[in-house]
């Protein structure tokens, strides 16, 4: 039930949702001033989800910032991979996945595994049709690995969990039950991972971090980044946006 609500009310709480509301309520409502206010808001709201040199800073106070690979001792078990975006099928004919938006998840779990910092790698995501028909983001996630070299004995799937919460419960009851009392690595976009923390924290499964799929890029600012609106841009606030609400409503009823 909690993720039939958390998507039907998605639009709404968004910022395209508001902005649609703001927009029927100015043309319909008799009060002028109301009207003008609202339109006003929705326009300056536009500028402000589509400047660069805003949103930018807003990901980097946001994310948790970037780790070197080197950096990192050699003795985590399990690299925790969290799905969503990681692949992105054309059509039900073609015989090869692409790579999606959040693909980068999987690219650097590849990267630590290779560079041996982790031993296996837990790819956890699914519970939809697509599991069934062997489309969903992890088993593809799992194929593309495999063709990378990986052995398929050093991946793991989880296909059951539907969100953030879910991943974190499934992915304690695999830990628990074939890699016990082992470290381990969480591995997801660095906008992401404040939420999938405190998940996994909350089902007692203490995990350290590994940032991926960074927004808050080093900027150095043109003019046009303060002054031009970049439509590219609103689509990383909304990005962002829906991650605070996530967050928000994960802390409310005490998932994270």
């Amino acid at each position: 039930m909690f993720y039939f609500l958390s998507k039907t009310i998605d639009f709404i709480l968004m910022p395209v949702g508001i902005m649609f509301f703001l927009l029927v309520y100015a043309h319909f409502t008799k009060n002028r001033t109301n009207s003008r206010r609202a339109i006003l808001f929705i326009i300056l709201s536009f500028f402000v989800l589509c400047n660069t040199y805003l949103i930018t800073n807003a990901f980097r106070w946001w994310e948790f910032p970037p780790k070197n690979i080197a950096d990192l001792p050699s003795d985590y078990t399990v690299g925790i991979v969290l799905t969503g975006g990681l692949i992105r099928l054309a059509d039900s004919r073609i015989d090869h996945p692409g790579l999606g938006n959040h693909a980068d998840r999987i690219l650097q779990a590849y990267l630590l595994y290779k560079a041996g910092k982790i031993k296996k790698i837990l790819i956890s995501g699914g519970g939809t049709q697509a599991v069934k028909l062997r489309r969903d983001d992890g088993y593809q996630a799992s194929l593309l690995l495999k063709k990378w070299g990986v052995p398929a004995a050093d991946v793991v799937l989880e296909n059951k969990s539907l969100n953030t919460r879910q991943n974190a419960l499934y992915s304690a009851e695999v830990l628990r039950r074939q890699f016990p009392g082992e470290r381990y690595l969480l591995i997801t976009s660095s906008f992401h991972l404040r939420r999938a923390e405190g998940c996994f924290a909350k089902v007692g499964l203490h995990v350290d971090t590994f940032p991926t799929d960074i927004y808050g890029i080093e900027l150095l600012p043109r003019l046009r980044d303060f002054i031009r609106p970049d439509p590219e841009v609103f689509g990383y606030a909304h990005l962002l946006w829906r991650e605070w609400i996530g967050y928000i409503t994960y802390r409310v009823v005490g998932y994270c």
